[in-house]
């Protein structure tokens, strides 16, 4: 058994950190779901953190309801959340493949038995959000049974068949266009990650607000990169998977001349050598080629992958403009700028509303080698100064993420009238990061 470490009750294979008097009636109060390494696993761990901020009431509280990975890690014992942030963790048990399918078929009772537990009525939440991974027919019911409030979806992504084993037929393709699908007819309101898929929700009739992935900008340190006198330093963070594209950049930096290619170094934070080469599109011949001009750092916490930021020149991230490029929206170009770290990549999805050339970061003319070429020319011809302008520049561009812009917008779509919210948020410049 696991006891509340707040309120004191016992909680069976459930860990909850709720104070005792947000566990009852007062305030409005909504309610989240998940099924992550919640609140700093990972990108759509951290969406969901920043996303329970800003749909938070005010005056209320937003309840996480996550049922931890069956991945062999355990939940913190003490999670670092704001004040109206609360959280239950439902914790993995053991069993085989399918006991794991049982769970992932019951989730969402198991969810609605854990807030009952915790002493939050479901007559007393005010709405529901969850991740469009978590959305299939049973839970839409037990929601619209259990509840009866309105139920948002966040939608970050539409897959191509491409991304999954066996195609257009390959299981994980279908579950998530079904889930798609069942977002666009079933769902309340749907929060959509850029303006590609707000389109796709509005013909469909759904109520729908355009929320860029979210970041907390006091949470980042002032840059402090070396001097480009002793050469640009260049960080990819994360796990390309068939997303980002590692062999155009490799192959830029190999096309470059003796001289300049010697003073890049590239860092890939998120992944080995060996999964590298497994996993993404970058071959053993080309890190033999560009051998000490590259350093893998491996799986790296959160707050080490900040720190890499605040010591890079440029953060990298190339993509085709295939359809998955265009609807998604890479978090890792908001935490980048909000480092002061610009960035150097290609225009796909919204990222031409928040990057411009010379500014925030430098824009390539497409996704080839010879265009990672000529961005990398043109980053090699910054002198300190001329870096630290585009610095400041991507740190003023990253307040317009910060969750606080979002907040009246996303917890008046989220709670109130959607009709009522906007699209965006008017930009406040003068936010403090202290």
């Amino acid at each position: 058994m696991n006891v509340d470490t707040r309120s004191g009750r016992k909680s069976g294979p459930v860990r909850t950190f709720l104070d005792a008097d947000q566990s009852g009636e007062t305030g409005r109060t909504a309610v989240a779901l998940a099924a992550y390494r919640f609140p700093h696993g990972d990108a759509p761990s951290n969406r969901l953190l920043q996303l329970a901020r800003s749909a938070t009431p005010v005056g209320g509280t937003t309840v996480v309801v996550n049922d931890w990975p069956p991945d062999g890690t355990l939940p913190p014992t003490t999670p670092d959340l704001p004040a109206d942030v609360r959280l239950i963790n439902l914790l993995p048990t053991g069993g085989g493949r399918w006991r794991r399918w049982w769970r992932r078929r019951t989730r969402s009772r198991r969810m609605l038995r854990a807030l009952r537990a915790a002493g939050i009525s479901p007559r007393h939440v005010d709405a529901v959000h969850l991740p469009l991974g978590l959305w299939d027919l049973a839970t839409w019911a037990v929601l619209r049974a259990g509840l009866r409030c309105p139920i948002t979806v966040d939608v970050t992504e539409r897959h191509d068949p491409a991304q999954f084993a066996g195609g257009r037929l390959g299981p994980g393709f279908l579950r998530h266009r079904w889930a798609f699908f069942l977002a666009g007819r079933l769902a309340d309101r749907v929060i959509a990650i850029t303006h590609a898929l707000e389109r796709h929700f509005v013909r469909a009739g759904r109520a729908t607000l355009v929320v860029p992935p979210q970041i907390d900008v006091t949470a980042f340190a002032e840059p402090r990169p070396a001097s480009l006198d002793s050469g640009l330093r260049l960080l990819y963070a994360g796990s390309p998977t068939k997303k980002d594209q590692l062999g155009v950049v490799i192959a830029g930096i190999l096309s470059l001349p003796p001289g300049p290619r010697a003073r890049i170094h590239l860092v890939i934070a998120g992944m080995t050598r060996a999964t590298a080469v497994r996993t993404s599109d970058l071959t053993a011949e080309h890190l033999d080629e560009i051998g000490d001009g590259i350093t893998f750092l491996g799986r790296v916490s959160r707050d080490d992958v900040l720190a890499e930021l605040s010591r890079s020149h440029f953060s990298v991230l190339v993509r085709p403009p295939a359809g998955y490029a265009q609807f998604g929206f890479p978090s890792k170009v908001p935490e980048s700028l909000a480092a002061g770290c610009p960035v150097l990549l290609n225009h796909t999805s919204d990222l031409a509303r928040h990057v411009v050339d010379g500014d925030e970061g430098i824009v390539l003319g497409g996704c080839e080698a010879g265009d990672v070429r000529a961005g990398l020319e043109r980053a090699l011809q910054l002198d300190d100064p001329g870096w630290q302008r585009m610095s400041a520049a991507a740190r003023r561009r990253a307040d317009d993420f910060d969750y606080r812009r979002w907040r009246p917008a996303v917890s008046s779509f989220v709670i109130g009238d959607p009709a009522q919210s906007v699209d965006a948020p008017p930009v406040d410049r003068r936010l403090s990061r202290s």
